[in-house]
């Protein structure tokens, strides 16, 4: 290739024309295989009845990719500098819609059309917080498949009393199937991370858990070498007498009153919460 020749991969030419360098505190690993394109989009089953949220628009070859199969796809970027190649991705697309912000922040409820499937190659720092609040804030939603770190993916969908499984596995799993789709090499991504990635997979079965019980899930883990009710008492403004009610519930629900949070399945968790609030 002459030097000024252009590479024909959509995100190494965009690379080189746009002079992006990427930041590696913003998570930024640019997808630059594009046989895995259709392995993501076929896995989410995207179509034109579909509305896709993308967070993490980077370069745009993911973003394109979706424009042409989905009805409708929002693409959010928090990183201005991306402005100029991803407008040259999604541009020439009349159905895609770009918003120039921070997912953990910004107000998902207010993207209309309100997406339908969540498809990314997420920011590893933001990955497991945009899942979850997409659960949350998103209804609608009934798809997720996204690219995370390895130790994510096997976080959400871990299995309970393993050493993966604890409050983003309870959170995701109350209101999804969790799958780890697929392991992703590392060369398919410029820069080459320092971690392994993996394909995961999410189907909606229900509503995301109500807010207290949330809150219950992640003071129980947030000392998780101790047992639940300790923990519960060493958050910030505990409730009064809440380690006594937490054991007395635990033994309502059958289970030991010194149990750790990592013994307790996702539905041990509802059936927890549920005897706490009746028992005062």
């Amino acid at each position: 290739m002459s030097a000024g020749e252009l590479p024909a991969q959509p995100s190494l030419r965009r690379l080189r024309q746009f002079g992006v360098r990427p930041v590696r505190e913003l998570g930024q690993n640019f997808l630059i295989d594009s046989n895995l394109l259709e392995v993501i989009s076929r896995a989410a089953a995207v179509g034109p009845e579909d509305v896709v949220l993308e967070v993490g628009g980077g370069l745009g070859v993911l973003s394109e990719h979706l424009a042409q199969r989905a009805g409708h796809v929002h693409v959010v970027e928090v990183d201005r500098r991306l402005e100029a190649p991803l407008r040259d991705a999604t541009d020439p697309h009349p159905n895609v819609s770009l918003h120039f912000a921070d997912a953990v922040r910004m107000d998902l409820g207010a993207l209309d059309p309100s997406p339908t499937k969540v498809v990314a190659n997420l920011p590893y720092g933001v990955a497991a917080s945009v899942i979850l609040r997409t659960i949350e804030e998103l209804p609608g939603v009934s798809t997720w498949v996204a690219m995370v770190q390895r130790e994510v993916g096997e976080r959400l969908a871990a299995k309970v009393g393993s050493p993966a499984y604890g409050a983003p596995s309870v959170l995701a799993q109350l209101a999804c199937d969790v799958r780890v789709l697929r392991p992703v090499s590392r060369t398919v991504f410029h820069p080459v991370p320092n971690v392994d990635s993996v394909l995961v997979g999410l189907e909606r079965r229900g509503p995301a858990p109500p807010a207290a019980l949330r809150a219950l899930v992640s003071a129980g883990f947030a000392h998780r070498r101790k047992a639940l009710p300790r923990s519960l008492a060493l958050a910030a403004s505990p409730p009064p007498g809440v380690r006594d009610r937490a054991r007395a519930a635990l033994e309502a629900i059958g289970r030991p009153a010194d149990a750790r949070a990592e013994t307790l399945a996702p539905a041990d968790w509802v059936a927890l919460h549920a005897a706490m609030e009746a028992g005062g």
